[in-house]
């Protein structure tokens, strides 16, 4: 193909060089007819052909002329004769002794380039060489000249001044036009803070009297039990003055007796003081901790104040026009009155992303063997009711654990409550959500395996696929429907009830992911290796309802946090959300690094979480691009200095349902159970 391009390419030189030589004559005066310009362009072509070399195709230089008539260069005719001893043209026999200075052609093509150089140059180089070759001119008309010059330098300068004053005028009308747009954002900003503003202090003030009340309430309440409670001191007192007067009487008990009953009294009184004191202390050291808890939540809305100001701002606009703007993501958040939607939906946000700033370790599970490579875990999911998890990974074998177990009982290794061995790698697994021990798992040799974990057999084996299954997913309106994808390029529909697929999409890149759509079995989201993600209403699968487009590498997980609300990863080391109703790209999130391994996604209706090839873990909330928080792995053996946490990655990690909870493995075959934490 390059020598067919090239050999294309070869014929369109000529024109080129006939266009170079038809445009070294100067267009003819207005006066002149057509005619004469086209013979005079002729003669100029005829004239610049004579004047080349046979060999080289160049003007000649150096002629030299062969005793059979036929001008060369030098150089050309005398490298020639070195190899062969004939005339280029016409084949005669011809020696280095038979050629000759052509002295007259030498000098036409001296006067032509003279001529050519003539025609060119402008009027001052002209002009420079006519004073150069001595030219006689008289002062009157040197004056003359200069007059003009001096003219047209004026005339000059004032074009090129006014040309810059239009250029800079020009700029500053884009500069107001700018300034003024965003002047306007910004009263626009200023009066939603200003109504916001107002709103929240209008609630606040509600709040507090609404708290003044209730502790009117309770105060009242208070002293009404009090008074129906019998009044100790006047009892003892009453009592021990029977006792008093019994004892004078019969001189049974000495005066020091009553000094004790006295000071029995006041320690009564005084251990109530100290009650009192303690529960007045504890209320203060709870209201020391709330003060605490709020002063860091405030930092945090500092630190991520650039943003949280993005975010605010973009609500309120996007929703400022939109009164009757209903959204299901809303539902959720309560409306309060002079609340508008823009700013109940950012208090929510705020809410949620201050409330955590750490992930907490409350439980790890390893396995039996570390250190080795077959411990991988390249999938870990939630049952259907979160009781059970289960991992998969190079190990070939699929483990379900009792999560409850595994937090609860602290063990150096746990044991899983079922295990079922495989033939391959594995690579995915799904739960199905309507059978609760219904598990799919997807292999390294493209096989698609339906479980069931009761009676740990095989319900279904799928072998269509010609190469590895990466990703595959149990629907979750369509308990028997689930989809898998393929490094053959194809994404696999299949039915419990059938033994082979019920739909198949031939695509042009290898499948990394597939997920079903939560809302229905008639939409997928397909992760492709050209770095797109494919969304598809199975209904018609002639072509996508729409690509997405935007990763600069691979897409290896797409998760739905909504029916409406996408993420992906890619090893281009982000994440993205996507709105699926509006195929519009919605915000982008960076902070891991992930460039070549599968290191796991997980959502839920609020934040994303995904790991790192730097063995960390990393939480976003869906709002901001930034990241919440991240953990770290950290060596299992301290005491190896040769172990290198850093080399490691996480591997796999799953949210439980909507908590605060996560599973999070990594490539050593480790797994932690962490929480979100304040």
């Amino acid at each position: 193909m390059e020598e067919v391009s090239t050999g294309a390419l070869v014929p369109a030189v000529k024109p080129e060089l006939v266009s170079s030589s038809a445009t070294v004559a100067p267009p003819p005066p207005p006066d002149v007819a057509g005619d004469t310009t086209a013979v005079e362009v002729s003669t100029t072509e005829q004239l610049d052909r004579d004047f080349l070399c046979p060999i080289c195709m160049q003007v000649i230089k150096d002629a030299f002329l062969t005793s059979c008539g036929h001008s060369f260069c030098y150089m050309c005719i005398i490298t020639h004769l070195r190899n062969k001893s004939d005339c280029p043209c016409c084949g005669n026999f011809l020696n280095s002794n038979q050629i000759f200075p052509n002295f007259m052609l030498d000098k036409l093509l001296k006067k032509t380039s003279a001529r050519q150089v003539s025609k060119n140059a402008s009027p001052i180089e002209h002009f420079r060489v006519a004073l150069q070759q001595g030219c006689q001119v008289s002062i009157k008309e040197l004056d003359s000249l200069l007059v003009l010059l001096s003219e047209k330098k004026r005339k000059m300068e004032q074009e090129e001044a006014e040309r810059n004053m239009q250029i800079l005028l020009d700029f500053l009308h884009c500069l107001r036009k700018q300034k003024v747009e965003e002047l306007s954002e910004i009263q626009n900003d200023l009066q939603y803070i200003k109504e916001d503003i107002n709103a929240v202090e209008r609630h606040r003030l509600e709040l507090y009297r609404a708290r003044d009340r209730y502790s009117v309430k309770l105060r009242m309440l208070g002293d009404d039990h009090s008074m129906r409670k019998p009044w100790p001191s006047s009892m003892e007192n009453t009592t021990s003055g029977f006792t008093s007067s019994n004892i004078s009487a019969r001189g049974n008990l000495s005066s020091g007796s009553l000094q004790s009953k006295k000071m029995e009294a006041k320690a009564q009184v005084s251990s109530h003081g100290l009650q009192r004191k303690d529960s007045l202390s504890g209320s203060d050291s709870q209201h020391m901790n709330q003060s605490s808890l709020s002063v860091i939540r405030k930092k945090r809305v500092h630190a991520q104040f650039t943003d949280l100001q993005e975010c605010y701002l973009q609500k309120r606009r996007q929703l400022a026009n939109q009164a009757h703007f209903q959204d299901e993501k809303d539902k959720n958040v309560i409306h309060r009155e002079g609340y508008t939607a823009g700013l109940a939906h950012f208090q929510s946000v705020l809410s949620t992303f201050t409330r955590y700033s750490r992930l907490r370790v409350i439980a790890e599970l390893r396995h039996e063997v570390l250190f080795h490579s077959a411990n991988i875990v390249s999938s870990i999911e939630f049952d259907r009711d979160d009781e059970l998890f289960a991992t998969a990974g190079v190990s070939r074998r699929i483990k379900v654990f009792d999560f409850s177990t595994v937090v609860n009982e602290p063990s150096d290794v746990h044991c899983p409550v079922v295990e079922m061995s495989t033939r391959s790698k594995l690579s995915c697994l799904s739960w199905n959500k309507y059978a609760k021990n219904h598990i799919a798992s997807s292999d390294y040799e493209g096989i698609v395996t339906v479980w069931d974990v009761d009676t740990r057999q095989s319900l279904m084996e799928y072998e269509e696929h010609e190469k590895r299954a990466w990703s595959v997913d149990f629907s979750r309106t369509e308990p028997s429907m689930l989809v898998s994808g393929s490094d053959d390029c194809k994404v696999k529909v299949w039915c419990t009830r059938q033994e082979a697929s019920v739909l198949n999409i031939d695509m042009k890149a290898n499948i990394c992911c597939v997920k079903y759509n939560p809302g229905s079995s008639n939409f997928i989201a397909v992760g492709s290796a050209d770095h797109h993600i494919h969304y598809y209403d199975l209904r018609n699968i002639s072509q996508p309802l729409h690509v997405f487009m935007g990763h600069r590498k691979a897409v290896s997980y797409v998760k739905f946090l909504s029916n409406n609300e996408l993420a992906s990863a890619s090893t281009d080391s982000t994440l993205r959300l996507w709105d699926v109703k509006e195929n519009l790209p919605v915000r982008t999130f960076k902070g891991h690094t992930n460039e070549k391994n599968f290191v796991g996604l997980t959502v839920n209706s609020e934040y994303i979480a995904c790991g790192s090839e730097t063995n960390e873990v990393y939480v976003y909330h869906k709002e901001i691009s930034r990241h919440v928080t991240s953990h770290k792995f950290g060596s299992p053996d301290p005491d190896d200095p040769d172990d290198d946490a850093g080399s490691y990655f996480i591997s796999a990690v799953c949210w439980k349902s909507d908590s605060p909870t996560m599973l999070t493995a990594n490539s050593q075959g480790t797994i932690k159970v962490l929480v979100l934490a304040t």
